[in-house]
């Protein structure tokens, strides 16, 4: 059994069957997705409450892995929670509160900026259509995080075509070794 666990945490609408989430699920079996009751209009505090009982359900440290509106949701439940989390990779952070973000989610903004109370590297792109290459960096420096700026990925999700995604799993392996 492995000393920490990876749960893959996908954004709005979930990670569809050409995500690199579900390339991942599909690799590792110990990876676990975290699954939402709703997927389309989001409620912050249901999103909270169904990764913290992931969280809490093994006493193993996990590693986060959050793609989209659920980076929001990591740095909502450091707010609000703690517990065994080792470190959080966070992917393509939708910018909850830019004037173009689209009506749905209830409760994300706005974005909580306090430091992150375990390690995390921030992944950007050049051409991300959901937040800037400005407000990502100032995502990273307000939660402590590494930042990695990628070239044009554009949201980082199954539109790039990235299949199983080897530069993230990379990412990912350093935060695992660390």
């Amino acid at each position: 059994m492995s000393r920490t666990r990876v749960l893959l945490l996908p954004g709005r609408g979930n990670s569809g069957p050409d995500h690199w989430q579900t390339y991942w699920e599909q690799a590792n079996p110990g990876f676990e997705r975290v699954l939402q009751t709703d997927w389309e209009t989001p409620d912050v505090r249901d999103w909270i409450r169904n990764l913290h009982e992931a969280i809490a359900r093994d006493s193993r440290p996990a590693i986060l892995v959050a793609h989209s509106l659920s980076c929001c949701l990591v740095a909502h439940w450091a707010t609000v929670h703690s517990g065994p989390v080792e470190a959080a990779l966070l992917v393509a952070p939708s910018d909850v509160d830019a004037p173009t973000f689209p009506p749905g989610p209830t409760g994300f903004s706005p974005m909580p900026l306090q430091p992150l109370p375990f390690r995390s590297i921030v992944v950007a792109s050049t051409d991300d259509e959901r937040v800037s290459v400005e407000r990502s960096r100032q995502f990273a420096v307000a939660w402590h995080a590494e930042y990695a700026l990628l070239g044009n990925r554009g949201h980082i999700g199954s539109a790039a075509k990235l299949g199983a995604w080897p530069e993230g799993m990379e990412l990912l392996d350093r935060l695992r070794r660390e």
